[in-house]
């Protein structure tokens, strides 16, 4: 069932997502995020030195640090660095470099109604660590984790059924009967994946979902799941072509009819190339 958003987007559409990799200083990779206005940061340093308490003999030790628009980390700054370090962990061969550290800092740029991380600012915290630990290009990796929020809206009839919305705005997620963030570990590993078949490589690493009434619905859980799969498939595309940006290139363009008669002219010219280079073979064998 849809239903009229304020801001006139469909159930399944996302804000215009917003990829910027940022230059830094001290760092070794940063970027920064965003669905719409909702904006976060993120930098990356690594591996470097590491405190001989936190040292592991054989893997890296990876800190997370979630930093609030304004005032000092609360607990909820710290449960999310936490999360963040869970799954972004089967991301990273933390094996190639022991005895180091690898430290992220998530700065949100955005605020906030109340005191908690909203799903979508959840969502934005982790696809900018990814884009950052990519920016860096010093620490090895298995995949690139994307994450997509999903609210569960209170139906406009009594006897109507609720409604799962992608991406919902702060608004939506304070009035939402239930919400929570998915993300995915994409990977170019061969094999479909069990998520959804139509995409290798998809698998769950983490979720949050829960409802306000404290009722747990198995089926919603799962058509929000699903919900969010989509949407994190389409970060990870934007991901992949915003590659261009870290060298200072234009995006790679989406693939449509423009670049499918690109692609055909430089297949007929290739063409052109190999005949021109048989008919000069000939010549000299002639010759």
């Amino acid at each position: 069932m849809a239903v009229s958003r304020a801001d006139g987007r469909g159930n399944e559409d996302l804000r215009p997502l917003g990829i910027v990799y940022e230059k830094l200083a001290r760092v070794d990779g940063s970027a920064r995020f965003g669905f719409g206005e909702m904006e976060v940061l993120a930098s990356v340093s690594g591996p470097i030195e590491v405190r001989l308490a936190a040292e592991q003999p054989s893997r890296a030790t990876i800190e997370v640090n979630v930093r609030p628009l304004s005032s000092l980390p609360g607990t909820e700054s710290k449960a999310l660095a936490a999360s963040l370090r869970g799954l972004l962990t089967p991301s990273i061969i933390l094996s190639r470099n022991p005895r180091t550290l690898i430290q992220l800092v998530i700065q949100s740029l955005t605020p906030s109604l109340t005191d908690r991380f909203s799903p979508s600012l959840v969502a934005a915290s982790i696809n900018a660590a990814s884009l950052a630990l990519l920016n860096g290009g010093s620490i090895p990796m298995t995949g690139v984790v994307c994450a997509a929020a999903v609210a569960s809206l209170h139906p406009a009839f009594e006897e109507a059924t609720s409604t799962l919305v992608l991406d919902p705005s702060e608004a939506e997620s304070h009035t939402a009967a239930a919400s929570g963030c998915f993300a995915y570990l994409f990977t170019t590993e061969t094999g479909e994946s069990q998520e959804s078949p139509a995409i290798p490589g998809a698998r769950l690493v983490w979720t949050n979902w829960h409802a306000k009434n404290g009722t747990f619905d198995e089926g919603e859980l799962s058509r929000a799941r699903a919900l969010g799969l989509v949407g994190a498939e389409t970060v990870w595309r934007a991901i992949k072509r915003s590659i261009p940006q870290m060298d200072g290139l234009p995006s790679l363009p989406a693939v449509g009819h423009l670049s499918a008669e690109v692609l055909e002219g430089a297949a007929q010219d290739e063409d052109d190339i190999k005949v021109s280079d048989r008919e000069s073979d000939d010549a000299k064998i002639e010759t």
